[in-house]
């Protein structure tokens, strides 16, 4: 991540991994959801959300979010070409995830002014980013490139990378990836589930994302 997220009512870290020990991410079907789930999500205790660009109502949901539920930092995953760093910087997205990085990608990215976290899965890729200045990244798909043995392998001769490892985490390992000393949150969708979302069970989803939100002190399972 190149530059501090701008400022907001929802919190003054300077990383969006410091926001929460947890980021949602979010797939929406229907724009008209995107409100009611981010403001639960925030209710929750965990302001940084990211929805994926895998449906056509994405970006009308990340520019619904942005406009009405100012204490949400919305961001946009599933990033991988210049044209949607462009069109996710003028919905209002906040930051930026990618599965993956080149350096066309990278270059737009960093371009956009936005925070962004780049995709890796080797250590090559990783000291390839430390070299072009960024620091914090995606760690994708987790739990089938190594999981938490491989991020703590990294974590000795590489201290200065840090992640926001995604794919195959939920409730159970999620707290064994936060107590790794280069994890600074997680991505999950465990707290979005769809028959929650279909059935527009908010409350639902605002408790399972407080109990989220809790995981880093807790130490324990959330369901």
């Amino acid at each position: 991540m190149t530059s501090p997220l701008p400022s907001s009512s929802a919190a003054s870290a300077a990383s969006v991994l410091d926001l929460a020990p947890v980021v949602p991410v979010v797939v929406v079907e229907d724009a008209a959801d995107a409100v009611p789930l981010a403001r639960a999500l925030v209710a929750g205790g965990l302001p940084a959300i990211e929805v994926t660009l895998r449906t056509p109502a994405a970006l009308d949901a990340i520019r619904e979010i942005s406009g009405s539920v100012p204490e949400a930092v919305v961001g946009a995953g599933t990033v991988i070409t210049p044209d949607q760093v462009t069109a996710c910087g003028e919905a209002g997205a906040r930051f930026l995830v990618s599965p993956g990085w080149t350096d066309a990608l990278l270059t737009a990215m960093r371009a956009s002014g936005l925070p962004f976290l780049p995709g890796v899965s080797t250590t090559s890729e990783v000291v390839a980013l430390l070299e072009r200045g960024v620091r914090e990244m995606k760690f994708f798909p987790a739990q089938a490139a190594g999981g938490t043995a491989y991020l703590r392998s990294l974590a000795g001769p590489l201290p200065q990378a840090r992640f926001c490892p995604t794919g195959g985490i939920g409730p159970d390992n999620a707290p064994e990836y936060l107590s790794l000393p280069n994890v600074g949150c997680v991505g999950g969708s465990w707290m979005v589930p769809a028959d929650a979302v279909a059935a527009r069970d908010w409350s639902r989803v605002e408790a399972l994302a407080r109990t989220a939100s809790l995981l880093r002190t807790a130490g324990g399972t959330c369901r």
